[in-house]
């Protein structure tokens, strides 16, 4: 113990702190945090539009790996800090907490809030160049892992197409960020998804119809320009595209408010759209100043309060029900999009995922029902379809109330001592950190996972063939269901409304089917009900995919499972002539196989569900599962991938 002294303790001066600790900035080092970086810089770009000097932002992922973002907005300043003797393009590109996002003289409204955005950026690149376009001047500066390799470089500026491998794409003025992710942080992936920037560029191109959005990949030649003139209202539409509207266009409505908070007047522009859909889904995406906050905030509890009072008062005025309408009714069938921007946002974590602002509630609220009582008032025909849905959620809610009591009381295994679905093999641990619930198709299979499973902690729930299509059916006929409810009452949370993540009895559900197409599709069956009805287990790192071998190959004493066609070419590569068993169905294996390949935790493949970006989600769920035919007609025959000489 008196080993221990002043000696040992470090200071991370710098970045280093960024690239000793890099979860604390970005989230992750897997894909998310990998993708994080890209937002960040694209953030500050949409910052300069917010402030009203940037109309472009153009995206190019490069085939080596880097990707750049240019921006036509007033350039990152370079000229010399009179306090550091430093440009300030090398400030903001090495010292934690630099910027002008702290003086509200500069930007007003910023997504930025922390001043670690760009920097962490640099300090998680292997290499990274900046060029600022100012006027008839190029500035240009590189750095490796966070440290400049040269000084600031000013250049005469001659219309280019190219800089230095860096593709200039927009007018003489502006930012160009190009980098490259440090592949000794991202150890598993330094691969950008396309798809998955695209998507974050279509959604700030919603909530920014002033600027216009291009991203570029050169690895597939793909390149896809945003602008919608038509805001949030368009947003709306394109997210409930695949659903019945209850009537014709979005209700829309934007405003700006002063307040007086903590002896300090405050700016805030709200912003929402929304309309009503005939099925029972609610999708709701928030955002503030333009970044989207995953688990919403205090913006839309004030919405939901604002948007229940104005309706409900409308239908009590009216007269229209005799029925206790709740705000959850207000609820069923809502898809929305809410935008706050503010000057001092308090986000709950760095990376931005729900808002914290206690005054916004509030404010939010009384704006939104004070604006929707007077719309009623002027526009009642919509006011009236809007009534009439919440009225039959009302409705619907009450009539199965006694169903939804039912499975509630049995949800509530450790307080009620309710009797488990007789299928369900439960393990013997009551610690819900340890357990796991292997959910498993057909009989047989049931019981080789029974018999192979360890009974302390894996407990075992076989469904009868493929369950019901959730997207499809109405509450009444899906808690009517058997197997949902087998399902409803082993993991014990309840469902939508009543769902209680503390009663959870199991860490891990792990969805085990075979692999094969009908396999794919209870998977895809089960995620519906598990998005729609407990959709928190997906977000809270619940929810698995188990991943069974596809074959068994064997020469001789030497045996390998593999998981893939690319692993069994490479086997058979390697081995030459062997035995080989695919295994069409979970029912195929033996006990000792099925656990040391699948459920044994040192060995198994399982891939935890996450919901990267929901409103894409929901709309594949929408066009895989729903009843629209047309839009999942287009979606196969643009995705289906064709194999010749099938060999299952």
């Amino acid at each position: 113990m008196d080993d221990y002294n002043a000696s040992q303790i470090q200071i991370l001066e710098g970045l280093k702190a960024v690239r000793h600790t890099p979860g604390m900035y970005i989230g992750n080092t897997s894909d998310e945090g990998l993708h994080h970086m890209v937002y960040e810089v694209i953030d500050n770009s949409i910052d300069e539009s917010m402030a009203g000097f940037c109309s472009n932002i153009y995206i190019i992922i490069y085939k080596d790996g880097s990707i750049s973002v240019e921006d036509d907005g007033r350039g990152i300043p370079v000229d010399i800090h009179p306090k550091y003797k430093r440009p300030g393009l090398e400030i903001v590109l090495t010292e934690l907490h630099s910027g002008a996002k702290f003086d509200k003289n500069v930007y007003k409204v910023t997504g930025g809030l922390h001043g670690v955005g760009v920097h962490v950026v640099n300090a998680l690149s292997d290499y990274l160049e900046a060029i600022v376009k100012k006027g008839n001047k190029l500035y240009v500066e590189k750095f490796e892992r966070g440290l400049p390799v040269s000084k600031m470089e000013e250049l005469d500026y001659i219309m280019a197409s190219t800089i230095n491998d860096v593709k200039i794409k927009l007018a003489n003025h502006g930012t160009i960020i190009k980098f490259h992710p440090d592949p000794e942080i991202f150890k598993d992936s330094i691969d950008f998804s396309y798809e998955t920037i695209a998507s974050r560029c279509m959604q700030l191109a919603f909530l920014n119809p002033q600027v216009t959005i291009t991203i570029e990949d050169e690895r597939s030649s793909r390149k896809q320009t945003y602008h919608f003139t038509g805001g949030l209202s368009e947003f709306v539409k394109y997210i409930s595209s695949n659903k019945d509207p209850v009537y014709s266009e979005p209700v829309y409505y934007s405003t700006e408010i002063e307040k007086t908070v903590h002896n300090e007047v405050q700016r805030y522009i709200l912003e929402f759209a929304f309309i009503y859909v005939t099925d029972s889904s609610r999708i709701v995406e928030s955002f503030a100043n333009n970044i989207r906050t995953i688990y919403d905030g205090t913006h839309v509890t004030g919405f939901y309060t604002g948007l229940s009072r104005a309706i409900i008062d409308y239908i009590k005025s009216k007269n229209l029900t005799k029925i206790n309408v709740t705000g959850d009714d207000t609820r069923d069938g809502l898809v929305a999009a809410v935008h706050i921007k503010l000057m001092r946002p308090q986000f709950e974590g760095q990376t931005k995922e729900k808002l914290g602002n206690s005054e916004v509630k509030s404010i939010v609220a009384s704006a939104t029902e004070m604006y929707l009582k007077s719309y009623f008032e002027s526009y009642p025909v919509t006011a009236d379809a809007i009534a009439k849905r919440v009225i039959l959620s009302a409705e619907i809610r009450e009539a199965n109330k006694t169903q939804k009591e039912l499975i509630k009381r049995k949800s509530a295994l450790s307080n009620g001592g309710s009797t488990l679905p007789g299928k369900l093999a439960d393990c013997s641990s009551d610690d819900p950190e340890r357990t796991e619930l292997y959910i498993v198709e057909g009989d047989s299979a049931g019981g080789s996972a029974k018999q192979a499973r360890n009974r302390e902690f894996q407990a075992i729930l076989p469904l009868r063939g493929k369950i019901l299509n959730v997207e499809k059916a109405g509450d009444n006929k899906v808690l009517a269901n058997e197997e949902i409810k087998n399902l409803i009452t082993a993991i014990g949370t309840g469902i939508k409304e009543n769902f209680n993540e503390r009663k959870l009895r199991y860490n891990k559900i792990i969805i085990m089917t075979d692999a094969d197409v009908d396999g794919a599709h209870i998977r895809t069956l089960l995620l519906t009900f598990f998005y729609r009805f407990m959709r928190p287990l997906i977000e809270s790192g619940h929810v698995f995919f188990a991943e069974p071998p596809l074959y068994r190959i064997q020469k001789g004493t030497d045996i390998n499972y593999v998981y893939t066609d690319d692993e069994k070419d490479k086997i058979l590569k390697k081995l030459g002539n062997a035995t080989i068993q695919r295994f069409k169905g979970l029912g195929e294996m033996n006990p000792e196989q099925l656990w040391d390949t699948t459920m044994n935790p040192e060995k198994r493949r399982i891939v935890m569900v996450t919901i990267e970006d929901a409103m894409y989600a929901d709309e594949l769920f929408n066009i895989l599962m729903g009843e629209k035919v047309e839009p999942r007609r287009k979606f196969i025959e643009e995705n289906a991938k064709f194999v010749r000489n099938l060999d299952i």
